[in-house]
């Protein structure tokens, strides 16, 4: 079950996925916790130019990307699509 927070979000999420690979390797507190931060605009692990892509893209409406990496190193990534009507929590394998 993945916990979000509507009340501190940026952006609709729309509806929610993740992939087979996500749910093998990351845990749903991890997954949950991330999502949040996503919401928020807490991009995770990108580099400044990513950071400010995805802030313009807020304002212009296009695709968001945030990126984190569990305790045990395990990298995945948040895409929410330019509508906000898919978000997919994802492996960078799986891209």
């Amino acid at each position: 079950m993945f916990i979000l927070y509507p009340q501190t979000a940026r952006f609709a999420m729309g509806q929610l996925f993740a992939t087979p690979g996500v749910l093998a390797e990351v845990s749903t507190t991890d997954i949950s916790s991330a999502l949040a931060r996503h919401a928020m605009g807490d991009w995770g692990e990108l580099c400044q130019e990513d950071i400010d892509e995805n802030n313009r893209a807020l304002e212009e409406g296009s695709r968001l990307l945030s990126a984190y990496s569990t305790t045990s190193q395990v990298k995945f990534w948040i895409i929410t699509e330019w509508d906000r009507s898919v978000t997919t929590v994802l492996l960078p394998s799986e891209y």
